[in-house]
């Protein structure tokens, strides 16, 4: 006798092959919209005369409005429609990569990538809770690990994606393929995606939406803005100060509220707070990375976008198989050594690339690859389901948001930090530099290296090729710091990790 399905699980198989089509596909179209747009940067900048600062807030902008509103959307999706949420998501997300497209002004750009940022809030987080309301519970794990395959080689398709596409086209095609994704993604779920919701969704939690917006918003914008102003003017003050006092609020808010977005007290559970740091940090590291890094490699080096995303070929090669081992080797040494394990293989990789200079040495990148692959494939796995089995089964959209967040407010951080870093380095290191050229030309080297590309420049002969020279010496100076800083964070969560998550592999859950 065949076995009667809740009323929102989807008993024909091949639909259920087509619904996670769909939202990989979505998926794809938003965690490719960060890493893609890295190695567009440098024809970018030199296109729209984006400053380092402009350059870090045009992929910042994304990464804050998604961060800062994906608790808010995925509670909405649960409330008012999954389907429809994902609906409004993709036609915002795609509509604003659209006009992207053909604007070449860097401020309109930002708040272009902002717009997508709402779109992508979304998106992300209804796609993860349309498997798990439409898939039997036995077929959940496996459409959930290809989620998660997904969002993790989603980063690496991007690079390489665009890499391809800037071979042939302008940096715009960039956001042609954000478009085209986009599409694709909004067509099958219009076909197959199904309309749930939960009927027992609680009130919605608009206060505490907007102070997480307000909290990630200050804190990376005061970030960014360091670069540019530095770390006394008012404006980077307050917008810290801003920051701060948000995220204050909602914590405050979210322990008095009765239906709460996210409940600080969940916190306590040791395997969710060291599980959160972990993939907080291993995407600080990696998103800060790709921003620096796939400058160098055109900028200075001068290769190509797609020669650029081929040289970071080991990591995937690395990183993935290790992601798939990684819970069986978990379950031998408990998430508390493995998570440490592959953060100090990270920043160990990290360090190494530190030592990179402006005469590529491959070895050095691909040593600092692997460690970095390895490191990052061991610790994020674990750290994911050491999230989801810190919480009981009723609380597991909880858990899936908080990682969601913990991602892409790591992404967003990450950038700023690593960005500011790099600009502001760069910035002091080629002063000597620029002021050997004229003053309009000397202030947009300072604020630019892409300025170096410029054909006026680059035919000055032997003079202008000492200045591009030490603008290129500076900028491999500003890689380093920020590698550098990078490489001590997360050196320092290892430890952390290593003392906060629990000794055993038994859910917190079951204990508290």
């Amino acid at each position: 006798m065949p076995v009667e399905l809740p009323d929102d699980v989807i008993a024909d198989p091949r639909r259920r092959t087509a619904v996670l089509v769909t939202v990989g596909l979505a998926l794809m179209t938003v965690v490719s919209a960060v890493s893609g747009l890295n190695v567009a940067l440098p024809d970018l900048a030199v296109d729209t005369g984006a400053t380092q600062t402009q350059l870090t807030w045009i992929v910042d902008a994304y990464t804050v409005v998604f961060a800062g509103l994906l608790l808010l959307a995925g509670a909405v999706g649960d409330r008012y429609g999954r389907r429809g949420v994902l609906v409004a998501g993709l036609v915002v997300f795609g509509a604003a990569a659209a006009v992207a497209m053909v604007t070449t002004d860097p401020g309109t750009l930002v708040a272009l990538r902002a717009a997508m940022g709402l779109g992508a809030a979304g998106i992300m987080p209804t796609t993860l809770s349309v498997i798990t309301t439409s898939f039997p519970e036995e077929d959940r794990p496996k459409a959930i690990g290809v989620w998660v395959g997904i969002a993790g080689g989603g980063a690496v398709l991007g690079l390489f994606g665009t890499g391809i596409l800037l071979e042939f086209f302008a940096w715009s095609s960039f956001f042609g393929l954000n478009v085209v994704l986009a599409v694709l993604a909004l067509v099958g779920t219009l076909a197959v995606v199904p309309g749930s919701r939960d009927d027992g969704a609680g009130r919605l939690d608009l206060v505490g939406g907007l102070l997480s917006l307000v909290a990630v918003a200050g804190v990376v914008f005061g970030i960014i803005e360091s670069a540019e102003n530095g770390w006394g003017d008012a404006v980077t003050i307050g917008a810290l100060t801003t920051g701060v006092v948000g995220l204050a609020a909602f914590v405050a808010w979210e322990l008095r509220v009765s239906d709460p977005l996210l409940d600080p007290r969940l916190f306590a559970a040791r395997g969710l707070s060291a599980g959160s740091l972990t993939i907080t940090v291993q995407f600080f590291a990696m998103f800060g990375f790709f921003f620096a890094v796939l400058q160098y490699l055109q900028f200075v080096v001068g290769f190509s976008p797609l020669e650029a995303a081929l040289r970071l070929l080991p990591l995937p090669l690395v990183l993935i198989p290790t992601a798939r081992r990684a819970p069986v080797i978990a379950q031998r040494l408990g998430f508390r050594r493995l998570g440490a394990v592959g953060l100090l293989l990270l920043a160990a990789g990290l360090f190494v690339m530190t030592m990179l200079e402006r005469d590529l040495g491959y070895g050095v990148l691909v040593g600092g690859l692997v460690l970095f692959g390895a490191g990052a494939g061991m610790a994020g796995t674990p750290a994911t389901t050491a999230i989801t089995e810190a919480l009981p089964a009723s609380k597991q959209g909880v858990a899936s948001a908080v990682n969601d967040t913990a991602r892409e407010l790591g992404s967003a951080i990450g950038i700023a930090v690593l960005g500011t870093i790099l600009a502001t380095t760069y910035s002091e290191g080629v002063a000597s530099a620029a002021s050997r050229l004229p003053a309009e030309a000397g202030d947009a080297l300072s604020e630019s290296i892409a300025v170096t590309r410029s054909p006026q420049l680059a035919e000055a002969g032997p003079a202008a090729q000492q200045v591009v020279a030490a603008a290129q010496q500076a900028f491999v100076d500003g890689i380093s710091h920020a590698l550098t800083v990078a490489a001590v964070i997360v050196a320092v969560a290892a430890v952390v990790v290593l003392v906060l998550a629990p000794r055993d592999r038994a859910p917190e859950s079951a204990q508290d």
